[in-house]
């Protein structure tokens, strides 16, 4: 599956910078730098749930053999992107 491999070339990332920021705090650089790679962080964080959303309304909100009706997979969506946005 190409969107696996592709989660998880991003987590692989986002691991690296965190060992940068680590690294950042025990070398004491400033504040500001360490908070410019947080965000960067966050953004790279939030982009690997989006794809994980993605995949989820795709292939596991639809799988073969699921009998709710519409408006329960909907609600299903729904309440996914609500935990996830919060």
């Amino acid at each position: 599956m190409k969107e696996k491999k592709q989660i998880q070339t991003r987590l692989k990332k986002i691991e690296g910078q965190i060992k940068g920021i680590e690294k950042m705090i025990e070398n004491d650089m400033c504040c500001k730098d360490v908070l410019i790679q947080i965000a960067a962080v966050r953004a790279a964080v939030n982009k690997v749930g989006g794809l994980m959303i993605q995949n989820y309304a795709k292939t596991c909100l639809f799988e073969e053999g699921d009998t709710r009706c519409k408006s329960e997979k909907i609600e299903s969506l729904v309440s996914t992107l609500t935990m996830f946005l919060k």
